[in-house]
């Protein structure tokens, strides 16, 4: 028989009616049958009529409703992801789940638990390093004098410089210089004063006859577990006191100061491999940036007599422990607060009476300007008041970066 002929209209074809997906039909099934199905149920592998049925089931009969409860939690254990890298808080659970079933019998002291933390935490970065990654390069950055300056050196000079600077709390502590040999072959100390960080880090470099390597690494964690334990046999320490050449800072505060750079340098090795670092614990990074805003006076002062404060900060001398001209620092986020900070002198009282500036920052933003990552200028996220205060502040807060 012959096909009839269309005649093309030039009009699209009308598409086929939606007549939507048809319920699957329940299929008639014994008891048994259908409590033998719940596991497959469970991993979603039943067919869309058994799936009916069972869930049909599952409505009028409690005990296979809560066997099927079971099945979906324990495939919910079974399909759960996870990620390959570990919880960098994992560390943290573990030792404080230790610790509630057994206290230290020598417990480390809280002021230096940010220390131990940011040296674990680094050390476990650099753990599965290769030689490529030990070599990358990292270019060190702070202020001084107002400019941002910096230093290019390597992973394994990171490590160095920190070996070095730590040098510094283990000799106070009455431990042996990690330096000393290498100061005993510096042939250039009339270059410049190697008692402080930058120049103890500078005659480390210049001794070694390669470029420092993965080497460096077991002298550095190794020093730090050793201040670790011995500022937690010793306790409170008194009022011991470290020396950084120009400055001294109590034992508390040199530890927090170590665990401080730790972080930071961490985070300029983290960049330099391209791998993502967490910054410190909120508890922790609450004492660094106090850290920081106590030493933003005497700070203020310094730049007063270099001559670099704005012409229009001429201090208003007020009596030690008098309130004077503050600035509100506000941190924002889980490790933030507010300090009044004393523009006048450092031994001056911040007082909320005599509040001529106000300044909001982000926790981490505020210390990656103490550490000289971030320009004064594109710091502050708010700012209320004497402009010419603030300005002196983020700059003073800048300065307190060093190598």
């Amino acid at each position: 028989m012959p096909r009839a002929s269309v005649e093309d209209g030039g009009q699209p074809l009308p598409g086929p009616a939606d007549l939507g997906s048809p319920a699957p039909v329940p299929l008639d099934l014994s008891h048994d049958v259908l409590k033998s199905l719940l596991g497959a149920w469970a991993l979603a592998a039943c067919s869309p009529a058994e799936t009916a049925a069972v869930e049909e089931h599952l409505g009028a009969c409690g005990s296979c409703a809560d066997e099927a409860l079971r099945l979906r939690e324990a495939v919910g254990l079974l399909h759960q992801p996870e990620s390959l890298d570990l919880d960098p808080a994992l560390r943290t659970r573990v030792l404080q789940s230790c610790l509630n079933r057994r206290p230290p019998g020598i417990p480390v002291p809280e002021w230096a638990s940010p220390y131990d933390a940011e040296t674990a935490r680094l050390d476990a970065l650099l753990q599965d390093f290769g030689d490529a990654e030990w070599h990358a390069p990292v270019r060190l950055r702070w202020f001084e004098a107002d400019q941002a300056t910096s230093r290019r050196t390597t992973v394994a000079g990171v490590i160095a410089h920190l070996l070095s600077v730590d040098g510094l709390v283990a000799m106070a502590l009455g431990l042996e210089d990690p330096l000393a040999e290498v100061l005993e072959r510096d042939k250039t100390r009339e270059q410049g004063s190697v008692a402080g960080p930058a120049g103890r880090t500078e005659a480390f470099w210049r001794t070694s006859h390669f470029p420092p390597t993965r080497s460096v690494r077991a002298p550095w964690r190794e020093q730090s577990h050793s201040l670790v334990r011995t500022v937690s046999f010793t306790g409170g320490a008194g009022g011991l006191t470290v020396p950084y050449d120009d400055f001294q800072l109590p034992l508390h505060d040199a530890m927090l100061d170590r665990a401080f750079e730790c972080w930071v340098h961490a985070e300029d090795i983290a960049e330099a491999v391209d791998y993502p670092y967490d910054p410190p614990a909120p508890r922790h990074l609450n004492k660094m940036i106090d850290l920081a805003a106590r030493m933003l006076p005497t700070a203020l002062a310094e730049r007063r007599r270099a001559g670099l404060s704005a012409p229009g900060q001429t201090p208003h001398l007020v009596p030690a422990g008098a309130p004077g001209r503050s600035l509100r620092l506000e941190i924002e986020g889980a490790a933030g607060g507010e300090w009044l900070i004393p523009l006048d002198s450092p031994a001056a009282v911040g007082s909320a009476e005599f509040e001529v500036a106000h300044v909001a920052l982000d926790g981490v933003e505020f210390c990656k300007l103490a550490a000289g990552h971030v320009p004064p200028e594109e710091a502050a996220a708010g700012q209320v008041g004497d402009r010419e205060a603030i300005r002196d502040v983020l700059f003073a807060a800048a300065g307190l970066s060093r190598m």
